[in-house]
């Protein structure tokens, strides 16, 4: 199982702002993650409409954390992107099981690997210290 491309991009430009700690133009980011310039501009829109990036137009514009990086997780980027932490459609909400016999034996299987998964990603963040 892989996290959608949007996702791990949107993972390495956040991881990037962090890391470099200062005010970063599209170009640079696109440079230092190698993600395009233009599909950087599209996850930078998401990531700033979403309150983790803040953007900064003109000629000494460009794109900052709106928190420092340990306030930053990993399932605030993850959500913002690709949604609830989910492991089988069947999980989302409102999805009628289309199982046969009802609920799928492994339903409740799909719930625990989620919620843990969840957990992991709530309580990594984008700061150096680990």
């Amino acid at each position: 199982m892989f996290l959608n491309c949007e996702t791990d991009y949107a993972i390495r430009i956040v991881a990037c702002l962090a890391q470099n700690g200062e005010k970063l133009d599209a170009g640079k980011i696109s440079e230092l993650t190698g993600v395009t310039q233009r599909y950087c501009l599209k996850i930078l829109h998401k990531l700033t409409r979403g309150g983790i990036v803040k953007s900064f137009k003109g000629a000494k514009g460009g794109y900052v954390l709106t928190k420092e990086p340990e306030e930053i997780t990993l399932y605030d980027v993850i959500s913002l992107i690709s949604g609830p932490v989910s492991f089988s459609r069947c999980q989302k909400e409102g999805t009628v099981c289309t199982h046969p016999e009802g609920a799928c034996y492994f339903r409740g299987t799909f719930e625990q690997v989620s919620s843990y998964a969840e957990k992991l990603f709530k309580e990594a963040t984008f700061s150096r210290r680990r």
